[in-house]
């Protein structure tokens, strides 16, 4: 038998304290505070972390491959690697077989960085206050909202 999740009354639907986007806007705010005074260190913001993140995992992707894995068109993704690539931590070339297509690989700077950021998903969970099974839990409950949110 499946329970139905219980409402809060209508008073209390309206309510900042009852809403789950503020609940997520407002740790989004946190988290993002958290994770730059812990990059600042490597001169990198969050954005950039994260693009570096994905080419950590797989080297050499197309910019719609980062876009998909970031949740980021190109209008907001193609100005974050021009910056990146003139800070030298990356690069980016046109295919010679599509020259619509744009790849972005490493360099060495960027591979570099690695080793100098290995420790900062220890330092947020730590800052976290989450015991390790609790925040696996929050980030698969998060991921199956976002899946369930985008089209």
């Amino acid at each position: 038998m499946e329970s139905k999740p219980t409402l809060p009354s209508d008073a209390d639907a309206l309510r900042l304290d009852q809403q789950l986007c503020f609940a997520l806007y407002s740790a989004s705010l946190a988290m993002n505070k958290a994770y730059r005074d812990s990059l600042k260190p490597l001169g990198l913001t969050y954005s950039q972390y994260l693009v570096l993140l994905v080419l950590w995992e797989q080297d050499q992707r197309s910019v719609s491959d980062i876009g998909a894995r970031l949740y980021l068109d190109s209008a907001t993704l193609t100005p974050l690697l021009k910056r990146m690539e003139a800070a030298g931590w990356l690069l980016r070339e046109r295919l010679s077989s599509d020259e619509r297509v744009v790849v972005v690989r490493l360099s060495e700077a960027g591979r570099d960085l690695r080793r100098q950021a290995e420790a900062i998903p220890r330092q947020m969970l730590c800052r976290s206050g989450l015991p390790l099974p609790e925040a696996r839990q929050l980030r698969a409950a998060l991921g199956a909202l976002r899946d369930q949110l985008l089209p």
